[in-house]
């Protein structure tokens, strides 16, 4: 196996991504590599920090330039053809790797991805899902912020597209399928939520399991959460928040009353980086999206996310699945 990983994304490049490379190294098969993609003299430099490393893993493909975060997507992977994204994407549409990571510009890496990998068929956007993070374990919300306007027959296949991503990399069988609203009843929402409401009750290879409220979410009702990328962005950022919040909140209020506890151990079950990145659902390929301000551990955990989507084949699940799908509901 090889995974690519845009060396060049982070906000803190090339030292996070070469230390959660080699971090990463330890915890896959021998056989496994990983090829860094970006300016060769930086990453080079940064390699040298790491006179253990096994450098018979670890790859080096040059790119010369960057998409920074300010650039517009479209534009951006069309000028900049040799960036550490560009590369990195067709390297994997190439067959020369088998997942793509990057910490770069979420947008431009969207971008390229439906240019150079297209969808699977069924699929016209792409969703992006994150694990969050429930008082029985995690739940995939899918879209957290690719598409901020959605049509009904969309968020059918994000369902569909997550009910595979549990079934694979959470090992859920069956997995619950929630569609958030505002309401539990049938009948609560906008047109666009209402309508989704019917066509996913109608789905006989889904377990939807209805509409999901906001404070439903952390008592575990579903495995799989659908929103539209608006409603999923703010749900997300404001999971990722709350994590410090509550942590420095028990911490001052436990240690006004003398109270020992483990809030590292809190925080780790709240805190984002302990998943990695978050997979671009519904491509030709493997693509996993982390944040700008990813540490080393959050790129090693993205590798290791990246490598079991591999092993288990999730985007040929996937294709099998939305084929299945009536032709209507696929093809808008």
């Amino acid at each position: 196996m090889r995974i690519a990983l845009d060396a060049m994304g982070s906000d803190r490049a090339p030292a996070v991504e070469v230390e959660g490379a080699v971090g990463a190294l330890l915890d896959l098969d021998a056989g496994a590599s990983v090829v860094l993609v970006g300016d060769r003299d930086r990453i080079e430099a940064e390699l040298a920090r790491w006179p253990d490393a096994p450098r018979d893993r670890l790859e080096i493909v040059h790119a010369s330039e960057v998409i920074e975060m300010h650039e517009a997507p479209a534009t951006a992977i069309r000028r900049k053809r040799d960036s550490s994204i560009v590369v990195g994407v067709r390297l994997l549409q190439a067959g020369e790797v088998d997942a793509f990571i990057s910490a770069g510009s979420t947008g431009a890496v969207m971008a390229a991805s439906l240019v150079i990998l297209r969808t699977l068929q069924g699929v016209d956007r792409p969703p992006v899902g994150a694990r969050i993070p429930t008082s029985t374990g995690r739940c995939l919300a899918l879209d957290v912020g690719a598409n901020v306007d959605t049509k009904p027959h969309q968020l059918v296949q994000f369902a569909q597209l997550g009910s595979v991503y549990a079934e694979d990399m959470l090992g859920i069988d069956r997995p619950r399928i929630g569609l958030l609203n505002i309401g539990s009843e049938p009948e609560k929402g906008n047109e666009v939520v209402l309508e989704a409401h019917q066509l996913l009750a109608a789905l006989p290879d889904i377990n939807f399991v209805g509409n999901i409220e906001g404070r439903d979410i952390v008592t575990g009702k579903c495995d799989v959460l659908v929103a539209d990328g608006f409603v999923g962005n703010v749900l997300l950022k404001f999971y990722e928040s709350v994590a410090g919040l509550i942590t420095s909140m028990l911490r001052r209020e436990f240690a006004e009353q003398g109270v020992q506890m483990d809030f590292d151990r809190v925080f780790r079950s709240l805190d984002y980086t302990g998943v990695g990145g978050a997979p671009l659902l519904g491509v030709n390929g493997v693509v996993i999206i982390c944040h700008g301000g990813s540490p080393p551990h959050a790129i090693r955990n993205a590798i290791g996310v990246a490598a079991q989507s591999v092993n288990r084949r999730m985007v040929e699940h996937m294709a099998a699945r939305l084929s299945q799908a009536p032709a209507e509901e696929a093809q808008p």
